[in-house]
């Protein structure tokens, strides 16, 4: 398998870390489907299991539990049926605290077999009807934005109970800043503010993000408090996010920020002139009209995708919040935007 990205990144407790990358398992891998795994660790190097092919889930999950510890890393792959109706091939890590702490990468993380996977090279398209570089770019992002979010949930939120408290999609593989992030995912919509205090200690203090998703927000808020006032860093292209725009987020009203983030979403208008008949054509897809294929790596689609991929603020009804986009984009826009409209930026 190779190592292409994107790359989900999740946090979760030591306690819950097998309970988490089981109840993600049930809800990812294919029913009756089975998986490849094999079992390492850094405290009983004497216990690896050698790579086991075609398991079922039941007896993989078992044999985790019974000698998971701190020093444990797990790696399974399995089929996944993506939201779009395609299969792909998906890997998922699992590792202890001890692991995790040599081998930053956060305590679960996944990632396609092939980047194609997610990110297609072409997609099948009615025939017919509006045809442009700007609607099968749409119709592209629609399928990825959807899968990606599918996935995120699937894996950070597959059920009532928050094990994984949060998650984000990144282009990389190393969990950065969640501003640089295509998605990120809370089990709680009132820590979203972390997603602009955790740039800051990573960016300005030098802490891996895998390390700090879990810190509670009073312990964020001192570690950017503790920063001299005025104080800045460069979560992209040049742009800047204070200090206080940090603190102010971190005290704002999540329902506040949260409002903001969703005015800020709204679709611009390029998006809005090609989306009927971007949506248009998907159904007549799935009707099964007749249809051709189309390549979608052109830099006219791609560069579509940059400037005008729609935003996603998904409130879940368990209390939790993704924010979204393609991975094409980063989430620092989206709340640039919002922080202006609080009047958070300066």
């Amino acid at each position: 398998m190779s190592v292409s990205g994107p790359w989900l990144y999740a946090w979760c407790d030591e306690t819950d870390r097998v309970d988490a990358l089981a109840a993600a398992l049930s809800a990812l891998v294919i029913p009756g489907g089975t998986c490849g795994f094999h079992i390492e660790s850094i405290d009983h190097p004497d216990s690896t299991w050698r790579w086991r092919d075609t398991v079922t889930l039941s007896e993989m999950v078992a044999a985790v539990r019974a000698g998971f510890t701190a020093g444990t890393h797990v790696f399974a792959s399995f089929g996944v049926k993506l939201s779009s109706g395609s299969a792909i091939e998906l890997a998922v890590e699992c590792n202890g605290e001890e692991w995790e702490r040599r081998y930053p990468s956060g305590p679960l993380c996944a990632r396609p077999g092939d980047r194609r996977d997610l990110l297609p090279w072409s997609l099948r398209v009615a025939l017919g009807g509006t045809r442009s570089v700007e609607v099968e770019a749409a119709i592209l992002s629609m399928r990825v934005q959807q899968d990606l979010e599918d996935l995120m949930v699937r894996l950070c939120a597959p059920d009532a109970r928050a094990r994984v408290t949060a998650g984000a999609w990144t282009e990389f593989a190393d969990w950065g800043p969640p501003t640089k992030a295509c998605a990120t995912y809370h089990a709680n919509a009132a820590l979203v503010a972390h997603d602009l205090a955790l740039p800051w200690v990573n960016l300005r203090d030098g802490d891996k993000v895998a390390h700090s998703a879990g810190m509670p927000t009073d312990v964020l808020h001192a570690r950017v408090d503790a920063a001299p006032r005025g104080a800045r860093v460069v979560v992209e292209d040049g742009a800047e996010l204070s200090r206080e725009a940090v603190l102010k987020a971190l005290t704002e009203s999540p329902a506040a920020l949260l409002d903001a983030l969703e005015a800020s979403a709204v679709p611009d208008e390029e998006w809005r002139t090609v989306e009927s008949a971007a949506l248009e054509t998907i159904a007549a897809t799935k009707d099964g009209a007749p249809t051709c294929e189309v390549d979608v790596t052109s830099r006219k689609h791609v560069q579509f995708i940059e400037r005008h991929a729609p935003y996603h603020v998904r409130r879940l009804p368990s209390g939790g919040v993704v924010l979204a986009t393609h991975p094409y984009r980063t989430l620092w826009p989206l709340w640039a935007d919002a922080l202006f409209a609080l009047g958070m930026m300066s």
